[in-house]
């Protein structure tokens, strides 16, 4: 949008020049250049000029409010004292950009206060995407250049103690807000540095929410809650995108108060309520190759901290050996998040970090392993509208032969497509859980027409 006082300038200096009267124009050597450029040329300036005026040691003893007043105030006497005018709208605009790169994210910082933003794609220094209700869509944020983008990323993971080099060209950071990170840069990125950010929301939401949404009936929510509350081990599945850390979250609510929770995530993400929590994330090799921690090294070190529950924001290797033979141990209630496009994917793929741990163990008794471990297997699904939803609720019930066997509790029935909307309804399989007796030993006592095959709805009394 162009500086209607920047433009009116600009035409008076011309015409003093065409007449002989007044001095020189300084706009001449900028004629061809958009009042957009002008301004971000101006803010680089400045922001320079900011960085070589500041004491950082004095900032430091400060509160972070006042030291954000005092650099506005510094700022606007830079652009008070800069020869080109400018309206109030850019003023503002210009310092609040300049505030940006000195504290935030940059260019993302407008991105990062829209809340209905759910990921942030960076292609390129000049080509961003944005998701909104599970639909992409290009954005006009662009950054000055690709060293001005890889300022940015180095500002992300230095804050959580990772670093981000040719030596270690990937990294999973966190956002102060629990948000994903994941970065690559040459010489892996072939066309300049790539960011790659999954927002959290500011509220986190509830079952409630879920249920509000459409992402899983009541009576499903009801049965779900009661499982956690029984000790059950749950794993949920799902593809990338598919809101398993949400769910996860949101089952996590029901964990009574005077139980002790450890959990292991590669990027802490988790954001549990309850007051006994112990948090411990992963740690990548140093630059010389040494003193990396995996999820199985934590898990293994959480068996000696009398954990009553273990949450693992995600099993992607050899952790599912020692995850499985936690829950077999006296671990009941333990929940995981594993990437799988069905419940009968899930429990594949558990097979097969099993084996990644090194062990060399039959196949049967792998599979015996996971079937006295994982009671309740919650699939969710990204479908094709971008919606969110549970898709299968199913028990493990135990081995034929060599296969497990499960049987499915609930479950989504798609219908179709209409309008762009994903047409379809939640429904009871008809079949009754064997683990109802659990439930009923723990206090709860959940009706047997929740388990009738007939549709469900979703107005039911708050969970």
């Amino acid at each position: 949008m162009k500086n209607p006082s920047l433009e009116n300038d600009r035409e008076r200096w011309d015409s003093d020049k065409a007449n002989g009267d007044g001095p020189r124009s300084p706009f001449r050597a900028v004629q061809k250049v958009s009042p957009d450029a002008m301004l971000q040329d101006l803010r680089l300036r400045i922001h320079r000029r900011l960085i070589d005026t500041l004491d950082l040691t004095k900032l430091s003893n400060l509160e972070m409010e006042r030291v954000r007043v005092e650099i506005r105030r510094i700022l606007e006497d830079m652009v008070s004292a800069e020869a080109i005018p400018l309206s109030r709208s850019d003023r503002d605009r210009l310092v609040m950009e300049v505030q940006h790169e000195v504290f935030g994210l940059g260019p993302l910082e407008t991105l990062m206060k829209d809340p209905e933003i759910s990921d942030i794609l960076v292609n390129s220094s000049s080509l961003v995407y944005v998701e909104r209700y599970g639909k992409l869509e290009k954005t006009d944020v662009r950054f000055r250049d690709d060293a001005h983008l890889m300022q940015i990323i180095e500002r992300i993971v230095t804050r959580v103690g990772r670093r981000v080099d040719e030596s270690s060209p990937m990294v999973d950071a966190r956002l102060a807000d629990g948000s994903r990170v994941n970065a690559i840069i040459p010489p892996l990125a072939l066309d300049g540095p790539i960011l790659s950010i999954r927002r959290f929301g500011a509220e986190r939401l509830t079952i409630n929410d879920l249920i509000q949404f459409n992402s899983m009936p009541p009576q499903m929510a009801e049965v779900a809650a009661a499982c956690v509350k029984s000790r059950l081990n749950m794993i949920v599945s799902g593809g990338t995108g598919a809101g398993k850390t949400t769910l996860l979250n949101c089952l996590s609510n029901y964990i009574p108060e005077n139980e002790r929770i450890v959990t292991i995530e590669d990027s802490a993400e988790l954001k549990l309520q309850q007051e006994h929590v112990v948090r411990l994330e992963t740690r990548p090799a140093n630059i010389e190759g040494q003193g990396s921690v995996t999820a199985r090294d934590l898990v293994r070190n959480a068996l000696r901290m009398r954990p009553d529950r273990i949450v693992i924001g995600e099993v992607r290797g050899g952790e599912a050996l020692d995850m499985m033979q936690a829950m077999n141990t006296g671990h009941d209630g333990s929940i995981s998040t594993v990437h799988a496009n069905s419940g009968r994917d899930a429990l594949s793929r558990l097979e097969t970090m099993m084996l990644m741990a090194g062990i060399n163990l039959p196949e049967r008794a792998l599979r015996e392993q996971i079937s006295s471990a994982v009671d309740i297997i919650v699939q969710l699904s990204r479908l094709n509208d971008g919606s969110r939803k549970v898709v299968e609720f199913s028990e493990v019930t135990g081995m034929e032969g060599n296969t497990i066997t499960t049987q499915t509790i609930f479950k989504f029935d798609q219908r179709g497509v209409e309008n762009g909307k994903v047409v379809g309804e939640f429904v009871a399989t008809g079949v009754m859980p064997s683990f109802m007796e659990r439930l009923e030993r723990y206090g709860f006592k959940i009706p047997n027409t929740h388990f009738l095959p007939v549709s469900m709805v979703a107005k039911r009394r708050p969970l």
